[in-house]
């Protein structure tokens, strides 16, 4: 691994190295164990799409592992001012020792990893979100003791989160149930690429309309949010076609009895998710939240360490 842009492009033994890697960290922490793997190394972060839970993690975790993190705000850099990407990706492997970005167009993560002799991690794009998802997965086995065999079920948009998912769950050896209302699927390459995934792994892969198909027998429930950043114009509009796939209390019996419920934050309570289920038993939101911080620290230990 020299980046982390899609969770596609590493292999099933780099995504559990990752998994075992931040579960460690995470353990060491709790004790009050330093690891400083990063001592004397800078990160710097570009955000031209904003996040709590995304700047705060990686700054904290930087400075846990003992280097430097360096927040660089769309107003702080010349990219997409003027400047291309092969000159900022060129200036920036001069000073720092890897690039977070958490912007709009995945193509500019991929020119820019392509154009940088220093790691570059995908914190967010139109696309994908593959941290988010390695700490789905950390928060799955802590709470289920396995990943294998386990069913994933994914209710809502198929934006950046669903793609996401599906390569997460094939790599993890998770089968993975995905409910989007017509017109809302998931992206076709983005399929096809998932599919040979799951080809590979053996598990199952069900894209539906049907929630219910969806959710039936799942040990994790998900959700996101149904109106994205930039799509504040479409917000009536997807709140009427999306509302028969808010996941309830009625639709949650349909899961396992055990079955957890996450989100990747932040949550709009009474639309995606009621109340009674986000602040219910089976939510683990806020271990999932926490554990960005951890996954990503296995991140960056493994491409800048």
């Amino acid at each position: 691994m020299k980046d982390l842009i899609s969770l596609h492009d590493i292999t099933t033994e780099e995504l559990h190295n990752l998994l075992k890697l931040g579960l460690k960290l995470k353990d060491e922490q709790k004790k009050g164990i330093q690891h400083h793997l990063l001592k004397g190394k800078t990160l710097g972060m570009i955000f031209t799409k904003s996040s709590t839970r995304t700047r705060v993690s990686f700054e904290v975790g930087m400075t846990q592992l003992g280097g430097y993190p360096l927040f660089l705000s769309s107003n702080d850099i010349q990219l997409g001012r003027g400047e291309t990407i092969h000159d900022t990706a060129k200036v920036l492997e001069r000073y720092l020792d890897g690039i977070m970005i958490r912007t709009y167009a995945h193509s500019d993560v991929i020119e820019l990893a392509e154009e940088a002799d220093i790691p570059v991690i995908n914190a967010l794009t139109d696309l994908l979100h593959p941290c988010q998802v390695l700490a789905d997965l950390m928060t799955t086995y802590e709470h289920k003791g396995k990943l294998e065999g386990l069913k994933f079920a994914y209710i809502g948009d198929g934006n950046n989160m669903a793609h996401s998912i599906m390569y997460g769950c094939a790599k993890a050896g998770l089968d993975c149930a995905i409910a989007t209302p017509e017109g809302y699927k998931c992206d076709e390459e983005v399929v096809e690429n998932a599919k040979s995934d799951f080809k590979a792994s053996g598990r199952e892969l069900i894209l539906t309309t049907d929630p219910v198909e969806a959710i039936k027998n799942a040990d994790v429930v998900y959700t996101d949010t149904w109106v994205s950043m930039g799509q504040e114009a479409e917000k009536a509009e997807r709140q009427r076609i999306f509302m028969p796939y808010q996941v309830n209390k009625e639709i949650f019996k349909h899961a396992a009895d055990d079955a957890v419920f996450m989100h990747c934050l932040p949550a709009y309570r009474g639309y995606e998710v009621t109340e009674d289920v986000i602040d219910g038993p089976q939510s683990v939101i806020f271990d999932e939240a926490e554990n960005r911080l951890h996954a990503q620290k296995a991140v960056m230990a493994t491409l800048m360490g």
